[in-house]
């Protein structure tokens, strides 16, 4: 069964329990290792008296492939910014091909632990016992067995000194001047309001899919529908905020998926990654590995059952080479691929480890470990069709294609360094949400700020040809510009329209394949939604539907309110009557209008409750009842 298989929350801890020890008492390996040894010691020795840790290799760009072997590990070989509570993950061959791991650190010793395979069966994961020490350097040694032949491998890594930032809850404003919507049948919900300003019949069907944030109301995932009205609210307490709702397959079946949990105000997120049934009943919650927490900007679920997260690790270094202070931190940008049905993190790639600090058009002068120095800041990441990646970094305002099994940069595509020729029509700023579609072609949310560097933010589709140059293919504007300073995607539909969530700017638009404005939407005030998205959908939920009642006049009839969170399939409210709640007879109906539908009855009575029917006029959920 599903949920079985996404226990995605690894507590290793109580690994430690059931760790097997490895046996390492090969005088070959042992051999192998001296030398690395000595290397870490120079390296500890250096760390130590620095004023503070470098955080970059000396050599960028490294190839995660052991030399001689098919193996790609990480954290990377030579890198400085693995977590305490790093596995050693090992991609490339079965499980029983690794043999003879032997974890040491520098200052904290041999680190037992347990090999642990993969689902996919292409690999495994050593997880410690306990945890690395920051500062010091890990050497990793074993065997792989390929082919009849064994080979020997050694690597090693240091530890990052964690930057971890003050707590800092945000605060919205508290009043409410017609931004939020309020239901009598469900007074908690109080969802934002949406305006339609633009509705064509050759629009794509399906739903929208937002969450809505820093406003008045609380935030939330939330679907709407094409008139505006509200579908579904998960309202959210105060201090937890979400991100990136949107319909994904898991198992060959829908599932809804969020991002949920804090922002601090550097920008980034930390929490988990939420899935739930048609029923909007939750299947299971995806955690980020290696102590870290999942970051807001990206959650992909792949057909292998694997998933790529993004991850932002903010860590102490000395940026005095870049007009920074020694004392500082650098925010690094990580994604990470999730084996779902046992959490282990099969991929970490690291942005510390692959682009310099000077491609950043962010400065490192008024950094500090209160406020990182933010150079990167990955915002998408897809896995391509050669199996590669595809990431988008804001403020370094590039898109990079990854090698799969190295994970090195292959190409760069705008920014300080392009490896192919941007015209002036496709550069982007602070973009994101680069996708590659079907074709080939790469579709952009860029931003052009915030410090303002184009007139207003715009959808792109761009191509590459052939010679390394970017044609663009499509532009989308607003008609009334828009200029969101962050956040943003859009989205291929089935029908080649193009959907564009606006991000800080609340706005949601569709686009033919044109350029022609299909549809157009927004909420009011203080509201953003990070991405938005469209999708077909049909929500079941378990809950039951909800009821109010309200007197029209002392001892007169009643008008009776109805609604179901979450429901797709009620054509048709029935109210039912009676002296008592065992006597409850039909007597009114009305078809169903928005979220919730105001219904008059035709005589006052003690006990009222509703029934939703759907266009067959089959009963598929009753309300409570209450005293009308």
């Amino acid at each position: 069964m599903i949920p079985r298989r996404m226990r995605t929350h690894l507590a290793l801890g109580s690994l430690a329990a059931l760790a097997v020890l490895v046996a390492v008492a090969m005088g070959g390996i042992a051999a192998l290792a001296r030398g690395i040894a000595r290397d870490a010691s120079a390296r500890t020795a250096v760390s130590s008296s620095s004023v503070t840790p470098r955080c970059t290799p000396s050599r960028l760009n490294s190839s995660a492939v052991l030399p001689g072997t098919p193996l790609s590990v990480s954290p990377l070989p030579d890198s400085y910014d693995a977590t305490p509570s790093s596995q050693i993950s090992m991609l490339g061959v079965p499980a029983s091909a690794i043999a003879a791991v032997h974890v040491e650190g520098s200052q904290s010793g041999t680190h037992h632990g347990r090999l642990r395979a993969y689902s996919q069966g292409d690999g495994a994961s050593f997880l410690p016992s306990s945890r690395f020490t920051s500062g010091e350097t890990v050497t990793v040694t074993g065997v792989v067995h390929v082919a009849h032949r064994s080979t020997r491998f050694a690597f090693h890594f240091v530890v990052a000194h964690e930057d971890v930032l003050p707590y800092s809850r945000a605060t919205h404003r508290n009043a409410d001047p017609d931004e939020k919507l309020h239901f009598h049948s469900a007074p908690l919900l109080e969802p934002p309001l949406v305006t339609v300003t633009a509705r064509s019949a050759q629009t794509s069907p399906g739903l929208m899919f937002a969450t809505p944030y820093n406003g008045p109301g609380p935030s939330g995932p939330m679907i709407f529908d094409e008139a505006g009205n509200l579908v579904w609210f998960n309202p959210l307490p105060a201090g937890t905020e979400s991100t990136n709702l949107q319909v994904q397959q898991l198992d060959g079946k829908p599932v809804l998926t969020w991002w949920q949990g804090y922002i601090p105000p550097q920008g980034f997120g930390q929490g988990e990654e939420m899935v739930y049934s048609t029923s909007y009943t939750p299947i299971g919650r995806v955690h980020a590995g290696n102590g870290l927490k999942a970051d807001l900007h990206e959650f992909h679920i792949n057909s292998d059952d694997t998933a790529l997260t993004t991850v932002f690790n903010p860590v102490d270094c000395d940026l005095r080479a870049y007009r920074g202070s020694a004392g500082s931190a650098v925010t690094d940008s990580i994604f990470q691929e999730i084996d779902l049905r046992t959490g282990l993190v099969r991929r970490e790639w690291h942005s510390l480890d692959h682009v310099p600090l000077s491609d950043s058009y962010s400065s490192a002068v008024p950094t500090s470990r209160t406020w990182p120095f933010d150079y990167f800041h990955i915002n998408s990441v897809q896995r391509t069709p050669s199996g590669g990646y595809l990431i988008s970094a804001r403020n370094t305002w590039a898109l990079y294609e990854l090698d799969g099994p190295t994970g090195k940069v292959g190409e760069r595509i705008g920014g300080r360094h392009s490896d192919v020729r941007v015209p002036h029509a496709g550069a982007t700023a602070f973009q994101h949400d680069a996708t590659m579609l079907p074709d080939g072609t790469i579709s952009i949310f860029d931003n052009g700020a915030v410090p303002k560097v184009h007139s207003q933010s715009r959808g792109l589709v761009v191509s590459l040809r052939a010679g390394s140059s970017e044609a663009v293919v499509t532009e989308l504007r607003h008609p009334a510009p828009l200029l969101a300073g962050s956040q943003g995607g859009i989205q291929l539909l089935a029908n080649g329209d193009l959907f564009v969530g606006w991000g800080a700017a609340p706005y949601f638009s569709e686009f033919s394949s044109s350029g022609q404005l299909l549809f157009d939407a927004h909420m009011h005030g203080s509201y953003q939604s990070y991405r938005a998205y469209r999708f077909a959908w049909t929500g079941e939920p378990r809950s039951r539907p909800a009821i109010a009642a309200a007197p029209t006049t002392a001892k007169a009839p009643v008008t009776v309110f109805a609604s179901w969170n979450g429901d797709t399939r009620t054509a048709t409210w029935q109210v039912l009557a009676g002296s008592s709640p065992q006597t409850l007879t039909p007597v009114a109906t009305a078809a169903r209008s928005g979220f919730e539908t105001a219904i008059g009855t035709p005589a006052a009575a003690p006990y009222v409750a509703v029934q939703a029917l759907d266009a067959s006029g089959a009963v598929i959920g009753t309300s409570g009842v209450i005293h009308g």
